[in-house]
């Protein structure tokens, strides 16, 4: 049951409802143990790291940076800070030098939490540059730290032993305002510079209200696994809506380690990017193809019985047939359980997925396992959650669901989504010309994205600022294509090239293991990666599954030409975002003698 309070008295309420209870699930840094902690002692640390802030001086809403992994020390620097009314900067665990000091000197921030010894030597790097910077704070002990500049949380926590502040802590949480900012999330800027989102704690009360009434958590069963950065605004809300739920809460620090963690864990919920559903697609039909004949034909009957089950049928609010029925239960007992049982999600609930396109032939592969992949859309300005399917709703598979409570829609120009409503950002962190351009005259907020409502879902077609146009005047969709042809186990990345070019063609970084096992199997000799993206029998085989995946696709929009790379696309290079989001513009700069020959 939902707990709707301030956030800065959230684990104060919660420790007094559930007490013993197990409120986070974790590893400590460079463990492999899980361990457990129960709200009564949440709510002590929190306490204890509330009065640390304020022996300290930090002071109602200063901007306090979070610069870490996913960690139960994260969230504790997040509610405390909250506690005593001072923001949160949340930077990704990822972020360069350039970026953190971007986000320092933008916010004016005097002290950043960190996590491993890589993100304490980014920020000591450049500390000298930001004037602001005094302290930084260490979650890690393995990390090696200039004692004059630098501190353990550890250590830190020894500040607001005995709860020197408690009166002033209580105070603080008695005066706390809705109007308060709780986050500035600077986005990762695909498109241009990098621009902090003010979100309020009105908007996370708003957020989680309306969600709460979208699911039906159960307190007692569900277990959530925080996967996603928190920084990110999608796990952030989803975490922090599973907390005023209730729920335990699986802490993954590993983003690598996240498959070994469900095996191990077993959540009932986790919110995730289509990426991470395209790859299970593909490990479960790689292993299809590698069986006997007789099991090929079971498992494909198996999944044809459950999408007309699942998708046919109970998304839709109809009733199965009783044969159908029953020949979908005994493929859940068997087949079904046997492959979510080899993902950890035995015991699967709510699966939210967004960040990106969903293929329709991932999500109905997904549904037909009998796994609620809840699609929907949002935004950092939206607090996440814009729309989403809903089990008690017909669903749609192509569609992103059904608005939330409380949200206003209408579409603008070149059918621009525009939203209104009190989980809508009041705009960006010193920009006011940005937020002059952001909302139109009656106060909606532009989206950039292009969509239509049809019988009560909305449908999205692509980012306007992403649309691009050949030299013959087509329009293309990038995301799209990339998402039907990022469902091939033979490809990891791709990016799609078009505008102003004569026709569509495609930067590829190949799944190296799946396609060395190729070329192994069909004699084709090889030494390095170079070699693989260079072979001709290869290319061949790549352009035959391109065909086959873009059949439904306009001739106009189909890849007639590709390069295959021997290297990922990376963050070093600048040509993904924190959040992994392709910059097509450091693609084009970065590939542009293999671009130009495309199109000789």
């Amino acid at each position: 049951m939902q707990t709707v309070c301030h956030l800065s008295s959230l684990v104060y309420e919660q420790a007094e409802k559930y007490g013993k209870k197990v409120c986070f699930t974790y590893q400590k840094w460079g463990s492999s143990v899980w361990e457990q902690l129960t709200w009564k002692e949440v709510a002590e640390t929190v306490k204890t790291l509330s009065n640390s802030m304020l022996n300290i001086g930090i002071e109602v809403q200063e901007n306090v940076g979070i610069f870490s992994q996913n960690s139960v020390e994260y969230i504790f620097t997040d509610l405390a800070a909250w506690g005593i009314r001072a923001v949160t900067v949340p930077f990704y665990a990822t972020s360069s030098e350039e970026q953190i000091r971007f986000m320092i000197e933008d916010a004016q921030i005097r002290y950043v939490f960190v996590g491993e010894q890589e993100q304490y030597d980014k920020t000591l790097a450049v500390m000298p540059l930001c004037n602001t910077l005094q302290k930084i704070i260490v979650y890690d002990r393995r990390v090696k730290i200039n004692p004059q500049l630098a501190m353990y949380l550890d250590d830190f926590l020894k500040l607001g032993k005995n709860s020197p502040k408690q009166e002033e802590l209580d105070e603080l949480i008695r005066l706390a305002s809705y109007d308060d900012l709780s986050n500035i999330l600077y986005t990762s800027g695909t498109t241009g510079d990098s621009k902090g989102v003010i979100l309020t704690h009105g908007q996370f009360a708003a957020a989680m209200k309306a969600n709460d009434a979208v699911l039906e958590f159960d307190e007692k069963k569900d277990r959530i696994m925080s996967f996603l950065p928190i920084t990110h605004i999608f796990e952030r809300g989803w975490m922090y809506l599973s907390l005023t739920e209730g729920c335990e809460v699986i802490v993954n620090t590993n983003p690598k380690l996240i498959q070994q963690s469900m095996r191990e864990q077993h959540p009932t919920c986790m919110a995730a990017v289509p990426r991470f559903w395209e790859k299970v697609y593909i490990g479960v039909i790689n292993k299809i193809e590698n069986s006997s004949p007789m099991q090929q034909k079971l498992m494909r009957d198996a999944l044809k019985v459950g999408k007309e089950h699942n998708v046919d049928y109970v998304l839709k609010g109809k009733r199965p047939p009783v044969l159908l029925h029953l020949k979908y239960k005994f493929y859940e007992k068997t087949l079904f359980s046997l492959v979510k049982k080899q993902i950890g999600l035995e015991n699967a609930n709510y699966f939210p997925t967004a960040g990106s396109f969903v293929s329709d032939q991932v999500a109905e592969f997904i549904h037909s396992l009998g796994i609620f992949m809840m699609v929907g859309y949002g935004l950092t300005e939206s607090f996440a959650t814009v729309s989403c399917m809903r089990r008690r709703d017909p669903i749609t598979i192509g569609s992103v669901g059904r608005l939330v409570p409380g949200l206003q829609v209408k579409f603008g120009e070149n059918d621009e989504v525009l939203l209104k409503g009190p989980t809508i950002t009041k705009g960006y962190y010193k920009r006011e010309a940005l937020n002059a351009e952001t909302f139109t005259e009656d106060g909606f907020f532009r989206t950039g994205d292009s969509g239509y409502m049809k019988d009560g879902e909305l449908y999205l077609k692509e980012r306007l600022k992403e649309l691009f146009k050949t030299s013959n005047g087509k329009y293309i969709a990038p995301q799209m294509i990339e998402s039907k042809l990022l469902v091939d186990k033979y490809i990891e990345q791709i990016s799609i090239i078009a505008d102003d070019r004569k026709f569509v063609s495609a930067l590829i970084v190949p799944a190296f293991e799946m396609l060395r096992k190729y070329a192994d199997d069909n004699y084709i000799p090889y030494m390095t990666n170079e070699d693989l993206c260079r072979n001709e029998k290869i290319a061949d085989m790549i352009y035959e599954r391109l065909d086959t995946l873009q059949q439904g696709l306009a001739s106009y929009e189909r890849v007639k030409k590709f390069v295959l790379l021997p290297e990922p696309f990376s963050m070093e290079k600048g040509e993904l975002t924190s959040t992994l989001k392709i910059k097509r513009r450091a693609l084009l700069k970065n590939y542009k003698e293999q671009i130009d020959r495309m199109y000789e």
